[in-house]
């Protein structure tokens, strides 16, 4: 398995960890935008641009909704 290979498995793997576990408190929701971003790299990095470009609208919109989550608990 090459390097970017083995980044994009990590990269997907812990965004999906944190989508998992998002509902349990804000900060994985600000983590599962983090492996967006991390899952957006891996695209571009594999040439695969659309997925880049989609990951990296998913990491605005969990942002979004991370300041949302935050507004709720102050």
């Amino acid at each position: 398995m090459d390097a970017i290979t083995t980044f994009g498995l990590v990269a997907i793997g812990f965004m999906l960890i944190c989508y998992v576990f998002e509902d349990r408190a804000p900060g994985w929701t600000l983590a599962f935008a983090g492996g967006c971003l991390l899952s957006s790299a891996y695209g571009f990095l594999q040439g695969a641009w659309p997925f880049g470009v989609v990951e990296a609208i998913w990491a605005a919109i969990a942002v979004r909704k991370w300041r949302q989550r935050l507004a709720k608990l102050a």
